[in-house]
C-alpha cells in the first residue's frame, strides 16, 4: 500500500525548520561493514512496516503517477506502508545533509547525482545489486562506476537511472543557414549569424548543475577531464586549455552575458521563449513545448552532443540514485523496494516518456527502447529514436574516465568547471591562468578525499 502525500509535519520540514543543513561537506562517520553474497536474504519473504522513500518531484508528472501506483501495488504485496515524498531536486542536497546531521530521516533517498560523500553514512548496497543481476543481467557501466568506490569495494547507492543530455536545436533556424550541429566547430562558426538573427546559442557557464553538463561535456570531447581512469586530477591540462579558450570564443562570437547568471529553470526558458537556437538538455524543454502545443515545437530537433576535436563523448544532466541511510528503520524493505524497482525499468521508461533511461540494460533493452521511441507520435515522426543512441553510446558518468567519486561530487557542487570557463569568457583571465587556478582547487579537493581513505 502507499500513502497518498505525506504526514502532517514531514521529517524533513521539521528537519529543514531546525536548521540543519550545515554539513554539506562532511567527512565524518561510523563504518559498519553491511554485506552479504549471494540474493537478498529475504527475496520472497513477506516484508511488513513502513518505507519512507524521498525523491524528486519528476519534471514528467505521468513518472510520478506511475511510481505512486508501483509502489501501492508493491506495498499490498509485501504488507508495507510506502510513503513516498517528493521534493524539489533543488533542495535535496540540503535535505540529506540535514537527514545526516540528524542521523534520522527516510529509509530510502533519491538523489539525482551520486552520493559518494555519504558513503559511511549508507549500507553496502552489493547484495541489493547482485540481487537485480541475478534478475536482468549485469549492471552497465554508467550506473556502476557512478555508485561504485573500487578503493573500498563498496556500493553507496544503486542508479536506477539516468537521464542523457542531448542537444536541443531549432532546426528551421539552422535549416535556414544551411548548417547543423554536428562539430563544435560547426557550432562555433553558426553561432554569430544565429545570433545575428535573434537567436543566440545557449550553453550556461553560471554556478547551477546545467552548466555543469554542458561544460563538462565539451571538455570531454577535447579530450579534457576532472581525473584520469585511476582517479587522479588531470584538469590542468592544455586540452582544458584549448577547450576553455574556445568556449570563450564562441560565447564572445553568439551568446549574450545572460548565462553567467543563468539558473537551473533557464536551458528550457532560453529554448521555449523562442529566443534560443541551442541548448544542451534532457528532453523535458521538448515534452514541455509539446504540451503547450508551442507552434515550433515540431522544430525542436535532438541531437548527440557534437563532435570535438578528440571525439563525442557527454555526461548525463542526472544520475539517479537510490541509497539506504545506515540509521534507516525499515533496511529490509528498503533493499527489496529498490531491487524490485529497478527490475521494473521497462515501465519507468515508458511512464517518463523516454525522460529516464536503465542502468541495467537487461531490465530495458536498447531494441525495446528504440522501437517506443520510433513509434512516438510526436513531429517529425522518430525524432526521439536518436535518444538511444544518445543514451547507449556517448552518455558517460561524471568522473569519465574513473569513478564517480566524493572529489567529483565536491568538484561539481562547487562548480569549479563553470567558473573556470566564466572567468576567461568575461576577460578576467587568460585560458592558461583560469585553467591553472581550478587545477590547483582540485588538486585540494582530491587531496582531501585521498587523506580520508576515500580514493
Amino acid at each position: 500500500m502507499v500513502t497518498p502525500g505525506t504526514e502532517p509535519i514531514t521529517r524533513s520540514a521539521l528537519l529543514r525548520r531546525a536548521g540543519v543543513a550545515a554539513a554539506a561537506l562532511t567527512l565524518s562517520g561510523t563504518r559498519t561493514p553491511y554485506a552479504f553474497a549471494g540474493p537478498l536474504k529475504y527475496s520472497g519473504q513477506q516484508l511488513a512496516g513502513r518505507l519512507s522513500v524521498v525523491q524528486w518531484a519528476h519534471v514528467i508528472p505521468r513518472y510520478d503517477t506511475w511510481l505512486r501506483t508501483w509502489a501501492s501495488e508493491w506495498g499490498e504485496r509485501n504488507d508495507v506502508d510506502v510513503v513516498i515524498e517528493r521534493e524539489p531536486y533543488t533542495e535535496l542536497p540540503a535535505l540529506a545533509a540535514a537527514e545526516v546531521k540528524a542521523q534520522r530521516g527516510h529509509d530510502i533517498f533519491g538523489f539525482l547525482a551520486p552520493p559518494a560523500r555519504y558513503e559511511d553514512q549508507v549500507i553496502d548496497h552489493t547484495s541489493i545489486v547482485r540481487e537485480i543481476e541475478r534478475q536482468v543481467g549485469p549492471y552497465g557501466d554508467l550506473g556502476r562506476r557512478s555508485t561504485f568506490n573500487p578503493k573500498t569495494r563498496k556500493f553507496f547507492g544503486v542508479a536506477d537511472s539516468f537521464v542523457p543530455a542531448p542537444m536541443i536545436w531549432r532546426h528551421d533556424l539552422w535549416n535556414s543557414i544551411g548548417k547543423s550541429p554536428a562539430t563544435w566547430e560547426q557550432v562555433r562558426e553558426a553561432a554569430p549569424v544565429l545570433k545575428e538573427l535573434g537567436h543566440p546559442i545557449g550553453l550556461g557557464q553560471s554556478n547551477e548543475p546545467d552548466s555543469n553538463v554542458a561544460l563538462l561535456s565539451l571538455l570531454l570531447c577535447f579530450g579534457s577531464s576532472l581525473q584520469d581512469a585511476s582517479g587522479a586530477p588531470t584538469l590542468d591540462s592544455p586540452s582544458t586549455v584549448e577547450a576553455v579558450a574556445f568556449m570563450a570564443d564562441l560565447h564572445a562570437r553568439g551568446q549574450d552575458d545572460t548565462v553567467f547568471s543563468w539558473k537551473p529553470e533557464s536551458n528550457n526558458q532560453h529554448i521555449l521563449g523562442g529566443r534560443g537556437s541551442l541548448v544542451m538538455n534532457a528532453i523535458s524543454a521538448i515534452r514541455r513545448a509539446e504540451d503547450l502545443d508551442i507552434p515550433f515545437s515540431k522544430e525542436l530537433w535532438l541531437w548527440p552532443v557534437p563532435q570535438g576535436p578528440r571525439g563525442r563523448i557527454g555526461v548525463g544532466q542526472y544520475t539517479g540514485v537510490y541509497s539506504v541511510w545506515k540509521f534507516a528503520k525499515n533496511r529490509d524493505a528498503a533493499e527489496q523496494f529498490i531491487a524490485d524497482v529497478c527490475v521494473a525499468s521497462s515501465d519507468a521508461v515508458e511512464a517518463s516518456g523516454m525522460f529516464n533511461f536503465p542502468t541495467f540494460p537487461g531490465a530495458a533493452p536498447w531494441s525495446e527502447i528504440y522501437a517506443r521511441a520510433a513509434k512516438d507520435p510526436r513531429r517529425p515522426k522518430g525524432k526521439y529514436s536518436i535518444l538511444t543512441t544518445v543514451a547507449s553510446k556517448y552518455t558517460r558518468n561524471a568522473g569519465y574516465p574513473g569513478y564517480t567519486n566524493a572529489a567529483v561530487q565536491e568538484a561539481l557542487e562547487t562548480y569549479v568547471i563553470p567558473r573556470m570557463f566564466a572567468q576567461v569568457s568575461q576577460g578576467r583571465m587568460t585560458a592558461a591562468e583560469s585553467v591553472r587556478v581550478a587545477g590547483a582547487e582540485a588538486r585540494r579537493i582530491w587531496t582531501k578525499w585521498r587523506k580520508a581513505g576515500k580514493l
